[in-house]
């Protein structure tokens, strides 16, 4: 079943339910899709990597959008975004623990003979890839500037 046929299905269930939290985020999330699916670079449609990225964008986005709703002092408007985002979060895999994610970001640094922070933009590359989905950037970036440094 691909990404845009578990978020129709998750549509009809949150309308029968009346969830309009959750069919407001997978309304987001259908029409992120159709827009990259018809995009000029998207001949052939949506890879899962690609599909990853772009449903990690819209949580990272409903996770910012809720900090500075939070640094306003306006939790009525962040709680709807945490939820958003924790809906969206579903359709990510499981995201891994930091400590697994350290070990991935030293396999890579050993894999590329990385000796410094000059090498950053070179493991940052592979750790990202190695992890798509799995963890996001902020974490992965936090952890390669500490084993780096």
């Amino acid at each position: 079943m691909s990404l845009q046929e578990k978020v129709m299905a998750e549509m009809k269930s949150a309308m029968k339910a009346k969830d309009s939290v959750a069919l407001e985020s997978l309304r987001a999330v259908k029409s992120e899709l159709l827009l990259a699916n018809t995009s000029a670079n998207s001949k052939d449609g949506l890879t899962e990597e690609e599909e990853l990225k772009l449903l990690q964008k819209l949580v990272k986005q409903r996770k910012d959008s809720a900090a500075i709703y939070t640094e306003q002092g306006r939790e009525d408007l962040a709680a709807p975004e945490l939820a958003q985002a924790k809906i969206i979060s579903k359709f990510l895999p499981d995201q891994l623990s930091e400590e697994e994610i350290e070990s991935v970001v030293e396999n890579v640094i050993l894999q590329l003979g990385a000796s410094g922070m000059k090498d950053m933009g070179k493991v940052m590359g592979a750790a990202n890839q190695a992890l798509t989905g799995r963890a996001d950037g902020k974490t992965i970036s936090k952890i390669v500037k500490e084993k780096l440094s």
